[in-house]
């Protein structure tokens, strides 16, 4: 009986990390079509455009734009995969031999353990290693066409206060972790707080005490603009306070995100963004558990019993409720009204907490 329970186990799991992956695949392929005729069309006036650059740089930001839906990802492949062993009367048989539900998600459960490991650890890593790559690819494609900068309505404001005055600072990209940045534009103001310039420029770089802003066009009350090759700004920012201001949690690669931490609260700096990321990131395998628990608790009814398809609905407006409850509580937390431990782990009690028990209630009354 542990001989077929074993093979039982490694077939019930083999085919469930095989939907994950034929389902991973089907949506990676479809968001790389779609992003990159997206990005065709904003370097569409481009002259001279390189397909295989633009092809470069939509492919290379695509991981991370997957990594946000890996939990759909798991599960769609464990209702596909309970799915299909139902209607092939596997689970019939397997039941028939003994086999409890229980024993059916069980390799599920720790496939999709391993598959959040893998995904904190190694992929998580790799797609923010995409990510900036794929910063310096647009910026090489639109760094002499700022309206391709922003093209999804984001931008990045910053303040900063010098000897010559204020200064605010927008920026529609950024890379290296806010230290370099794209479509940059700066208003200033002297010590009175009294208007002095407007200062555009295609990028700029931060060094010690100064911007430096590559090919500026500066704005000045009763003058003509200049163009200026190299605009030097003084600055009291500090790398850490530009990363608050700059970086997105989700570019920083997870083994880094200790230290981050930690560069944010010796400067005195919030950094709840960085350490709800750290959260989120080490609680992914349990919510890819919480995923299997929801599928299974949805896709295990026989098809003569009929009501497959609002068993099928219903799971997948578990999961987008679970969805939803996960940005709300990471927007409480950006506001600093829930812990971002609270936070990242909520959703994770909250799906597998209903999976469990309506299962629970399903197979043992």
């Amino acid at each position: 009986m542990s001989i077929i329970g074993g093979t039982l186990s490694r077939y019930f799991g083999l085919r469930f990390l095989g939907a994950v992956l034929t389902v991973f695949a089907g949506i990676f392929v479809l968001v790389a079509l779609l992003d990159y005729i997206e990005l065709m069309r904003r370097a569409s006036d481009i002259p001279h455009v390189s397909a295989l650059l633009v092809a470069k740089t939509s492919i290379y930001r695509v991981p991370q734009v997957i990594e946000r839906i890996l939990p759909f990802c798991v599960l769609i492949g464990a209702m596909s995969s309970y799915l299909n062993l139902s209607r092939r009367l596997e689970l019939v048989i397997a039941r028939s031999a003994g086999v409890s539900a229980w024993q059916f998600i069980s390799p599920a459960l720790i496939v999709a353990f391993l598959i959040g490991v893998f995904g904190t650890t190694v992929y998580n890593p790799v797609s923010a290693l995409l990510q900036e790559r794929s910063k310096r690819y647009e910026a090489e494609l639109f760094g002499r066409n700022l309206t391709g900068y922003g093209g999804d309505g984001s931008s990045f404001w910053a303040s900063q206060r010098s000897d010559d005055g204020l200064a605010i600072i927008n920026a529609t990209s950024s890379r290296d972790q806010g230290i370099a940045l794209s479509g940059v534009t700066v208003f200033t103001y002297d010590q009175a707080n009294h208007f002095k310039q407007r200062i555009e420029a295609r990028s700029a770089v931060l060094h010690p005490g100064v911007w430096q802003l590559m090919d500026a066009r500066v704005y000045e009350l009763g003058a003509p603009p200049k163009n200026i090759d190299l605009f030097s700004l003084k600055t009291s920012l500090t790398p850490e306070q530009v990363r608050e201001s700059f970086a997105t949690p989700e570019t920083v690669p997870f083994w880094e995100l200790p230290t981050y931490i930690k560069i944010a609260e010796h400067a005195g700096l919030v950094g709840a963004g960085y350490r709800l990321q750290f959260q989120k990131l080490l609680a992914r395998p349990f919510f890819f558990c919480a995923m299997v628990f929801l599928a299974a608790a949805v896709s295990l009814r026989f098809f003569r019993f009929g009501g497959v398809q609002k068993m099928v609905l219903s799971g997948v407006g578990a999961g987008f409720l679970l969805y939803v409850l996960s940005k709300v509580t990471e927007d409480l937390s950006n506001a600093e009204l829930m812990h971002p431990v609270a936070a990242a782990w909520l959703p994770v009690l909250a799906g597998g907490l209903t999976g469990f028990i309506a299962l629970l209630y399903q197979e043992d009354g």
